[in-house]
């Protein structure tokens, strides 16, 4: 039998809260190092894994590249950029549950991949940051489609302290930086906000 000090057991919503806080951390950790990984190996191969699963726009021979592109950096500076707001957002959205933050995450992906594909230019685009994109708009715009004020006040501060890496959505003249993940990503986010909302209850019919 479990015995607290106080003579209060906590309560089910915060130890859920808890759980779910300790296992977005650990998660997005996890991630973050899994990238750091294969950055590492990446390098080892002198950008042979970029060079085989980056993505390639309009190219149907790598169309699946879409799942691997943002597990790849082109550099240790490049991956270390992502990492602290990925671990943030991925954070942030994993306190609302697993089903909100693999929903958030594959839109984001597959948005961001999707953008890149088909209105890319240049040669090969890698990077997370179409996922920083997508779960940071998630977290912008989740808490209107809510009428949650708790979480519209998450955007507000996010936005304030963040709010300028949404220039990276505008087209740009600058070929190393990928406006269309960026965009792609966001939408992919906003996305997943739009079909996760609270559902109204049909009124009952006579």
């Amino acid at each position: 039998m479990a015995l607290y000090p106080n003579g209060d057991a906590p309560s089910p919503g915060k130890d859920s809260l808890a759980r779910r806080a300790r296992g977005g951390l650990l998660f997005m950790v996890g991630f973050v190092a899994l990238l750091a990984v294969i950055e590492v190996l990446n390098t080892m191969m002198f950008g042979s894994l970029n060079r085989t699963f980056g993505l390639r726009p309009r190219r149907l021979d790598g169309i699946f590249d879409i799942l691997t592109f943002p597990l790849l950096h082109a550099s240790f500076g490049h991956l270390l950029s992502n990492a602290l707001p990925l671990i943030i957002f991925g954070f942030l959205v994993f306190l609302s549950g697993l089903r909100v933050f693999l929903t958030a995450l594959a839109f984001s992906w597959l948005g961001s991949g999707l953008a890149v594909w088909f209105f890319g230019t240049g040669g090969v685009t890698v990077g997370a940051s179409g996922l920083v994109f997508g779960l940071f708009a998630f977290l912008l715009v989740r808490g209107f489609f809510n009428r949650s004020w708790w979480q519209i006040l998450l955007s507000v501060v996010l936005f304030l302290a963040y709010g300028g890496i949404l220039f990276g959505m505008l087209p740009t003249v600058m070929g190393i930086v990928s406006w269309q993940a960026h965009l792609g990503g966001a939408i992919g986010g906003v996305v997943a906000a739009v079909l996760l909302r609270p559902r109204r209850p049909e009124a009952p019919t006579a």
